[in-house]
């Protein structure tokens, strides 16, 4: 069965494993508990091996994680690190979600993905026909950001790169260059860069000066020009634990996986027998170290855990894979306001509006629209739940004012909100998502390590098809589970992906005659 409605979609096969292989019991730890590792741990589970998931936080959810708290007004709510897109084209991460919700249905569909800019242009992927090249054609044609001056004045052997995506084809031709440097050369309009293009890299929690180019091309393909599914898509009705990460947890528990949280994992020991040792901290009133014996592990952490382990586990790989771990880097700091308001938005306020050349204003998101939990807060107190982003912040900001100048953005963009009083508010700000620099693509981590029994996941992996963000998390956790699967001559689990390659066979060829004279 198709995983959404475009028939080009690409299931790429699992080993089938081996039904007359001896069986024996085997156990490994997942340590991280986010998408990575609950996917790496799903699936290893339903293949009967008994699974260990580590995570140092006290619930599920890695950076999608959710907490309580307490408003001044006495309301319980769930704050989070904001705003989340599960796009239809997510394949695996639907296929993780569907375990408990076959339907779905605790996903809500966003009607529009409207796009603002400062000076007043203003874009909509709604009504957009879905398939490529079809869609970009008519964003263009009705998109004010473009004249037909500026199509003449385009650079056809830069843009056509983009309907020619493959991995890691394009990482070999673009990878040298930066996603803003990359734009330029296609002398797309200045207004089209802001509002069309800068809103999609920061997506990556990244300026585009530091953001590789094939990174970009790579998204632009998943998103918009190699999937048929559309650029709109759907948002969880109630909060990330109480919509993911419980049922989630419940389904783990049913599989007899056993989950640890507020348990860090301090070493791995991989000496040269057929076991690797995890050691915890002991809870016991000795303290010191506890280790527990594992066949196989899978690394499903983010980059500043995934470095800090592999530096105290001096045994863990090889010195070159070692180096490359050390030279990860995360994005920039970003950070998420909300504001509780005491008076409702105008009606006509979409639940998400992308912003362009607004401060470090990127995003609006109006939780009331969507979440439950803020429906039910807005209606009792006639109020709203908005929540604002900055992402790729200078290090040395300060988060105070930068929460002043995202609420001048707000008031400017929503001029109903200049009256609104805030009846209570959280900040969070963070610094731990994977940065794509120029020049790194081959020097990525990937799923397989040079210790066959230890397994990478997460979206800071390198994956050899057209995913990115939470997909790529979700695909590489099937990934490292079917490695140490087939390890174990165990069947594993397809995946599935947006086409690998364009989909217009005439762009692809006119595309392929430019390659050699790409930038």
């Amino acid at each position: 069965m198709r995983p959404g409605r475009d028939r080009r979609a690409v299931r790429h096969t699992a080993t089938p494993g081996d039904p007359h292989a001896p069986r024996k019991a085997r156990n490994v730890a997942v340590i991280g508990g986010g998408i990575a590792g609950i996917t790496a741990a799903t699936a290893l589970a339903e293949r009967g091996v008994r699974v260990d998931l580590f995570e140092g936080q006290a619930s599920l959810g890695g950076r999608l994680a959710g907490w309580p708290s307490t408003l001044r007004d006495g309301s319980q709510v769930t704050m989070s690190r904001g705003f989340h897109a599960f796009f239809r084209q997510y394949y695996n991460l639907r296929a993780l979600l569907r375990r408990v919700d076959p339907q779905l249905e605790f996903l809500s569909p966003v009607p529009d993905y409207p796009l603002w800019h400062s000076a007043g242009h203003h874009d909509s992927f709604a009504g957009l026909p879905r398939t490529p090249p079809w869609n970009v054609a008519a964003f263009i044609l009705r998109s004010p950001a473009f004249s037909m001056t500026d199509l003449k004045a385009i650079d056809r052997q830069t843009a056509l790169s983009l309907f020619n995506v493959g991995v890691p084809e394009t990482y070999r031709r673009l990878d040298h260059l930066d996603a803003r440097t990359y734009l330029r050369s296609m002398r797309f309009p200045e207004r089209a860069h802001h509002l069309a293009f800068e809103v999609f890299s920061r997506s990556f929690f990244a300026d585009p000066s530091q953001l590789s180019a094939a990174e970009l091309a790579v998204m632009f393909h998943l998103y918009f020009l190699g999937s048929s599914e559309g650029l709109l898509f759907d948002v969880p009705t109630r909060p990330f634990p109480q919509a993911l990460w419980e049922p989630l947890g419940d389904y783990l528990r049913a599989h007899h996986v056993s989950i640890h949280t507020r348990t860090p994992v301090k070493r791995l020991v991989a000496d040269t027998t057929h076991e690797l040792t995890v050691e915890t901290e002991d809870s016991g009133p000795q303290g010191g170290l506890r280790g527990q014996r594992f066949d196989g592990v899978v690394l499903a952490m983010d980059t500043d855990g995934l470095k800090k382990l592999v530096a105290s586990s001096p045994n863990l790989g090889t010195g070159t894979w070692r180096r490359r771990i050390d030279q990860l880097r995360t994005a920039p700091p970003f950070q998420v306001t909300r504001l509780w308001l005491d008076r409702p938005l105008d009606s006509t306020r979409p639940a998400f509006l992308g912003t362009a050349d607004c401060g470090p204003l990127d995003n609006i998101s109006v939780l009331n629209r969507y979440e439950q939990e803020a429906q039910a807060w807005a209606e009792r107190r006639n109020g709203a739940v908005v929540e604002l982003h900055a992402y790729a912040l200078p290090g040395s900001q300060d988060a105070a004012r930068t929460r002043e100048r995202l609420l001048e953005e707000l008031r400017r963009i929503y001029p109903e909100t200049a009256s609104a009083r805030v009846v209570d508010e959280r900040t969070e700000v963070r610094a731990d998502c994977p940065l794509f620099p120029v020049g790194q693509f081959d020097r990525r981590p990937t799923v397989a390590t040079p210790d066959p029994r230890v397994m990478c996941a997460g979206d800071l992996v390198r994956v050899d098809l057209p995913v990115a963000l939470m997909e790529r998390a979700a695909t590489s956790g099937f990934q490292a589970a079917n490695a140490l699967l087939a390890r174990w001559k165990l069947p594993g689990h397809d995946i599935w992906s947006v086409p690998t390659g364009g989909r217009a066979r005439i762009l692809r060829a006119a595309a392929a005659r430019t390659s050699d004279r790409a930038p």
